[in-house]
């Protein structure tokens, strides 16, 4: 077997990096040669960073949002709309309704979508949390805001099925999301106006 030419520390970055999504073996290189050949604080800046981000940050105990307060600054709004419950798949989902600022309610993180495929039913997502929540809660507007994609149509169903014993309008985010696309992705107008076109389910 041949030996690699890169030193095992240099080595073991790039194999890092690779294994982040969206990162291949090329970007991989890219990114760990920048560290090597920038400062030393922007490399011990990163690492400090990454510290922190591991250390500080937990998933608020109401919404599953990720935090550094418990419960997290949404959750403890009082200006905002306490009957509006929007239900997401991921964090980075609350971002992008975030910053369309077309939504003033509280969110309900999943983690995830179910994916039979993946082995992913609704046991693995927040969603017994969830109809909890909905139970307990005095909402009168349910926002499924999953992504347009398969497992995103098919959370939202079963979701939908799950709390159709509520007394509570549950609605579906307009068509105007492209199929097969993330919310994260999603600019600000189209994400603004598929809020103002929600129907009922």
């Amino acid at each position: 077997m041949a030996q690699s030419v890169l030193p095992r520390s240099v080595q073991r970055l790039i194999d890092e990096f690779a294994r982040l999504p969206g990162i291949g073996p090329k970007s991989a290189s890219r990114l760990t040669f920048y560290l090597l050949r920038g400062s030393d604080n922007q490399a011990l800046d990163l690492a400090v960073a990454l510290q922190e981000l591991k250390a500080r940050t937990r998933l608020c105990s109401v919404c599953f949002n990720i935090t550094e307060d418990d419960p997290c600054p949404i959750c403890s709004d009082g200006a905002r709309d306490a009957g509006l419950l929007c239900v997401v798949e991921e964090p980075l989902d609350v971002l992008a309704i975030e910053r369309a600022r077309a939504y003033n309610g509280r969110y309900h993180v999943l983690h995830g979508a179910i994916s039979p495929v993946e082995g992913i039913g609704p046991e693995e997502l927040r969603v017994a949390e969830l109809a909890q929540r909905v139970a307990a809660g005095d909402f009168r507007e349910i926002i499924l805001a999953t992504n347009p994609t398969l497992e995103g149509e098919s959370t939202a169903l079963y979701l939908q099925r799950r709390l159709a014993d509520q007394k509570v309008r549950i609605t579906r985010l307009a068509r105007g999301l492209p199929v097969g696309g993330d919310l994260e992705y999603t600019d600000e107008i189209t994400l603004g106006r598929a809020f103002e076109g929600r129907q009922d389910v």
